[in-house]
């Protein structure tokens, strides 16, 4: 990738590319107006990563007493398995931080082995299961958490 990709907080105004994006990687999508409500909720923590003036990534986090709980992490199908996941999934744990998160947790489908090995990256590490938590194929999630930020 010879482009410059930055990373920032999301604002109101990306709703429709983080939606377009999100409608792409996800089987049941937030909707704009969604993404428009978390761009201005304050225990929301959102990061965009843009290449030349396109979201081609996000991600987000609650931010509740010391605890983050990752609401949605996505990158482009195109730019997936080049690191872009990485760097932002990094700059999101930063962020929670920041605000005062000393553990983050997540639901993820045991299916997505992707993402998975990018959460364990980061010390998360698998502590449950939801029983058919995804609505879509009544799949299970699994409940990972790092305690320790």
């Amino acid at each position: 990738m010879d482009k410059k990709l930055i990373f920032r907080t999301m604002i109101q105004d990306d709703a429709d590319a983080v939606a377009e994006l999100e409608a792409k990687s996800f089987v049941m999508p937030w909707s704009r107006e969604d993404f428009w409500r978390e761009a201005k909720n304050e225990l929301a923590t959102y990061i965009v990563g843009e290449l030349d003036g396109k979201i081609v990534a996000y991600a987000g986090a609650w931010v509740s007493f010391n605890q983050a709980e990752v609401m949605s992490v996505a990158v482009e199908p195109e730019y997936r398995g080049q690191g872009i996941g990485t760097i932002l999934f990094g700059k999101l744990v930063k962020a929670v931080k920041l605000r005062g998160a000393t553990a983050i947790t997540l639901e993820v489908r045991p299916s997505n082995t992707a993402a998975i090995k990018l959460y364990k990256s980061f010390g998360l590490r698998s502590v449950g299961r939801r029983k058919g938590y995804y609505l879509d194929n009544g799949e299970d999630a699994l409940i990972m958490w790092n305690t320790k930020l």
